[in-house]
């Protein structure tokens, strides 16, 4: 599936680079910036492969071009307890406190950094399993390519591509995996791992779309686990209202998400590979230096660990600083 996945990246990135065509940019007081590495990085625990990094909730704030914040992210999954056909359902909760922010080093080059805390919970047969703690840290850095100059009459585009590295700073555990198809339940993949994304947005004065996609590159842990490559997508419509200095911009749209096979000892483990196709909604308010942000995901349709794991809903909710 790796060369497939890669060619699809580079693909989208051709399109993005070929649409920007040389036209100019329109006064927008805030700059949309939706971008959504997942994973990641579609990609906080997310259900074929653990990572720790935003997930599909996205690494940008739709007001704050740059930030500093904090968000609550929950994902709800219902597996079989065992990996046997008559294994019965369980439910599954992934939950993720986060400090993130997103400062310029120039005027084209952003470094953006994430810091979740987990607390993770499943009601197996014989219990509730819990587990907290630290998760992986990620840092990230974007490069503005093209960006449209000042023109109100013309589309405006912007495209974005960056890169980042997943640091192993939470706790891996083999005995959470064991007996069960969910291989995610963990605090972080105990690896190193390598993140590709290139982020588009046109705009049309106050409407808006915004077209995102990330590669994760995971490699062994210490462990030897290794949780499959990860493929993230996505693109939201989103529209600016503004009255009495009150900024709202609601949005809608869709995110995809394919894992590949995890491998133990460089050997692959059964029914761990999988996509998923999301809606996606959400609402962001702002006022002075502060945004509020509010967004969920449904599924619409999905294939997760051949038919074992289904993901059932996503939602998050964040509160910002503008620096």
């Amino acid at each position: 599936m790796k060369n497939p996945i890669i060619l699809c990246l580079f693909a989208l990135l051709s399109f993005q680079i070929s649409s920007a065509a040389v036209v100019k940019d329109s006064i927008f007081r805030f700059s949309f910036q939706k971008m959504q590495l997942e994973s990641a990085l579609r990609m906080d625990c997310d259900a074929c492969g653990c990572s720790a990094s935003g997930g599909s909730m996205g690494f940008s704030s739709m007001l704050n071009k740059n930030f500093v914040g904090v968000r609550y992210f929950n994902q709800s999954y219902s597996s079989r307890d065992g990996i046997f056909a008559n294994s019965p359902w369980i439910a599954e909760d992934f939950n993720t406190t986060q400090i993130w922010g997103k400062i310029p080093v120039t005027n084209k080059i952003k470094v953006a950094a994430l810091i979740p805390y987990h607390f993770h919970n499943r009601a197996l047969t014989a219990g509730t399993e819990k587990i907290s703690g630290l998760g992986d840290m990620t840092l990230m850095a974007t490069y503005l390519v093209y960006q449209t100059q000042k023109d109100s009459t013309l589309l405006d585009h912007n495209l974005q591509i960056g890169g980042g590295l997943k640091m192993p700073t939470g706790k891996f555990s083999e005995a959470n995996n064991r007996g069960t198809v969910n291989q995610s339940f963990q605090l972080g993949t105990g690896s190193w791992d390598y993140l590709l994304l290139a982020e588009y947005v046109v705009k049309k004065k106050k409407l808006g779309l915004n077209t995102m996609v990330n590669y994760n590159l995971k490699t062994e842990n210490e462990k030897k686990y290794q949780f499959g490559n990860q493929l993230n997508y996505s693109s939201t419509l989103f529209y600016l209202f503004t009255a009495q200095n009150i900024q709202v911009v609601p949005q809608f749209g869709v995110a995809g998400e394919v894992y590949e096979t995890n491998k133990q000892h460089g050997q692959k483990v059964h029914d761990t590979a999988g996509d998923v196709l999301f809606s996606k909604f959400g609402l962001e308010i702002g006022k002075d230096k502060f945004s509020l942000g509010l967004n969920g995901m449904l599924p619409l349709s999905q294939n997760l660990s051949n038919g074992n794991m289904e993901a059932n809903s996503r939602w998050s909710v964040h509160l910002n600083y503008s620096l």
